[in-house]
């Protein structure tokens, strides 16, 4: 009996192969009995794929999901390379857990006082300026915040020609003129770790014995007790990195505003309006006086920010110093100072105020401004001259070839403007016009 059904089963088998899929199999009940069964594809089912292409289907979307698996662990093993560089480069500081909110807070700050520039309204100066000062510059994620937002073209701001200052200074010395020209910038020397991010490169107009105008001083500014002062006989000796001699100071400088002159290294005192002169001949400070109700420690700087509230300059005229006070509602302020006492010999304030340049410096008792410290285009776009108390528009180009300038001074002696850009000392040629 089962012979006949296995072949009339067969027979159903091969002629249903030549008309649809069909499929047969066999198995085993409990009590022994076999069971033989059989499926055939209907009409709409007919039409579903085969097992093969089924199973490629699902190769195709494994192979998918392996590569955007490997995609996330490659985005996971970059994510925690840059969170091991951010903790590497912040685990010397502290205070980091409020960091955030602070630069939100100081943004925000920042924000509101563009809007009253615009509008036409100087910002009330209390409360907000004293929270500027506690804006910590020891976090080197404070330096690298952008300030843009307050870099406002100084020629929107001036309102008068003539911000009656005091009696115009004595005659300009021979040689000086109107800044009319600045050349490409010429790089000297690179720092070579972050602590040379920030800084400023000197040399003295007028020496004194053993040093020379060949003499070069540098000062790496990022840390939070600043005290090393390197000395290169040469430039040869300074763009090999090779100092001849380091000075320890007595008391920790304050950013980027120092200068050398006669001698003697002028800076400001860390969390301080103290100017200081330091002698390196004897390795004593010589003096030391507050500058009068001068902003520090962030209340009135440059544009970058850097606590860069107190700024020396050097000129053919002498020893400058640029700042603010609450009475000049931050207006920029010039003092002519007596290099050996510090004590002002005159002041004049100008209508320009000192949050919306990027740095400034003396030429010929004329004071120049930059309008950015990033863009790489940036322009001096104002000048104030002393001798005349008059104001002028300027736009001559100057570059930031490495879009972080952080210092910028002028040398008399070599009528050239020394800066540091972004861990580069750079130094740029000059025309002046006649007076």
């Amino acid at each position: 009996m089962l012979a006949p059904c296995l072949l009339t089963l067969a027979s159903f088998l091969l002629e249903a192969e030549g008309q649809m899929s069909s499929s047969f199999s066999r198995s085993l009940r409990r009590d022994g009995r076999c069971i033989y069964s059989f499926s055939v594809a209907g009409p709409a089912e007919d039409a579903c794929s085969e097992p093969g292409e089924a199973l490629a289907a699902v190769r195709e979307l494994r192979s998918e999901r392996e590569g955007q698996q490997r995609e996330l662990a490659e985005l996971a093993d970059r994510l925690r390379l840059l969170e091991s560089w951010v903790v590497r480069s912040q685990g010397q500081l502290s205070g980091q857990q409020g960091e955030s909110l602070n630069i939100l807070q100081r943004l925000q700050e920042l924000e509101r006082e563009n809007r009253q520039l615009r509008a036409g309204h100087c910002p009330r100066i209390g409360r907000e300026s004293r929270q500027a000062s506690s804006w910590s510059f020891e976090n080197r994620g404070f330096q690298e915040l952008k300030s843009e937002i307050t870099e406002i073209p100084a020629s929107s701001l001036i309102q008068r020609s003539d911000p009656g200052g005091q009696d115009t200074a004595p005659d300009s010395s021979v040689g000086c003129g109107m800044l009319e020209w600045v050349g490409d910038p010429v790089t000297f020397q690179k720092a070579d770790s972050i602590l040379g991010k920030y800084g400023v490169w000197m040399k003295d107009p007028e020496p004194v014995p053993h040093h020379t105008r060949d003499t070069i001083w540098r000062i790496n500014t990022v840390g939070t007790d600043v005290r090393l002062l390197y000395e290169y006989n040469d430039m040869d000796q300074f763009v090999k990195g090779h100092p001849s001699k380091v000075y320890v100071l007595p008391e920790p400088v304050e950013s980027t505003g120092s200068v050398i002159y006669r001698g003697s290294l002028y800076y400001q005192k860390r969390k301080s309006r103290t100017l200081l002169r330091y002698e390196m001949k004897t390795e004593t400070i010589l003096v030391q006086k507050d500058l009068t109700n001068a902003g520090y420690q962030g209340v009135y700087p440059y544009s970058w920010g850097g606590y860069t509230d107190i700024d020396f300059a050097v000129d053919e005229m002498g020893l400058w110093v640029i700042y603010s006070t609450h009475q000049a509602q931050g207006a920029i302020v010039i003092s002519k100072l007596d290099p050996k006492t510090l004590q002002k010999e005159q002041t004049w304030t100008t209508t320009i105020r000192r949050r919306s340049v990027a740095n400034s410096f003396m030429i010929c008792g004329i004071l120049y401004t930059l309008n950015s410290y990033s863009n790489r285009h940036a322009i001096i776009n104002f000048a104030y001259n002393t001798n005349t108390n008059t104001s002028k528009v300027m736009n001559i180009p100057f570059e930031n070839r490495y879009r972080y300038n952080c210092m910028t001074d002028y040398n008399p002696a070599e009528k050239k403007i020394l800066a540091w850009d972004n861990f580069n000392m750079v130094m740029y040629d000059i025309r002046l016009s006649k007076l």
